[in-house]
């Protein structure tokens, strides 16, 4: 663990920003920029998809095992959408998980076994984040454990940051695993004056760091605020891309991984842990 500590410590004085005398390279702007992940994809099948059927890139966050996960994730796929696995974390009220929770009592071998079995039932995915898990992303172990996992294959990490203790985010960023962390919840509060204050509080982290990342659910209005609102980001000038997307604007649009560096994951019918 304190090889680990060290090397969480070593890239994040390596990430940091340049100072005042350092000049940035003006000669390509881009405008800002945000991503949007709907979490709890898998259990609401006409929400699921109202918003398969948006024009704009947004990133849907499967469920593993739920009723519509696979329905949906195919025709996400089909129209251009990026797919996630939304991996479901313990949390700090025993809030049930459902099949393909994981929780600190697993221990290290069943934690990989149910997070790649996760993986595997969850057509096209390109990348991973926390469901609820304010728990779980505050210990090392079970980070350490996720993680080691993850880096076998080919997707990258959004910490949700269900609790600002977390450290699931920098754990990742140790196993260079590619990573980006939730700015902004949109839908807290299911009222259309929430959703919109928090929209543009997306918008403007946005506007001062160049992108931001929110994260949203398949409410009725927050679907009904994002066909409405994300067609008129054009004339605003502010951008929305796939979490890929942003990550390789942030790291100079080099690719997340080598070809042949990581295994495939194999579409299975996975066993529910």
């Amino acid at each position: 663990m304190k090889v680990l500590a060290t090397l969480i410590a070593a890239i994040l004085a390596a990430s940091a920003p340049a100072s005042a005398g350092e000049k940035r390279d003006e000669s390509h702007q881009v405008p800002p920029t945000i991503a949007i992940i709907i979490d709890d994809m898998g259990h609401n099948l006409a929400e699921g998809k109202r918003l398969i059927g948006l024009e704009q890139p947004i990133t849907l966050a499967f469920l593993p095992y739920r009723r519509h996960t696979t329905e949906l994730a195919e025709h996400a796929h089909r129209e251009q959408k990026e797919i996630m696995l939304h991996a479901p974390m313990a949390n700090t009220r025993n809030i049930g998980l459902g099949p393909g929770g994981l929780s600190p009592g697993m221990g290290k071998d069943r934690m990989a076994t149910t997070l790649r079995r996760a993986l595997q039932s969850i057509p096209h995915v390109r990348g991973v984040n926390n469901h609820m898990g304010s728990l779980l992303t505050q210990q090392m172990d079970a980070m350490h454990w996720v993680m080691s996992e993850l880096d076998h294959y080919p997707v990258y990490f959004v910490d949700s940051r269900t609790i600002a203790s977390s450290i699931a985010g920098e754990v990742a960023a140790a196993y260079r695993i590619p990573t980006l962390t939730r700015d902004v919840f949109l839908d807290h509060e299911q009222t259309e004056e929430y959703v919109d204050r928090q929209f543009q509080l997306l918008v403007k982290r946005a506007k001062e760091n160049g992108s931001a990342v929110g994260i949203g659910h398949p409410h009725k209005v927050t679907v009904d605020y994002l066909e409405k609102r994300l067609p008129e980001l054009d004339e605003e000038g502010i951008a929305i891309a796939t979490v890929s997307g942003v990550w390789a604007m942030q790291n100079g649009n080099r690719p997340m991984f080598a070809e042949g560096e990581k295994r495939q994951i194999r579409p299975a019918l996975a066993k529910q842990e």
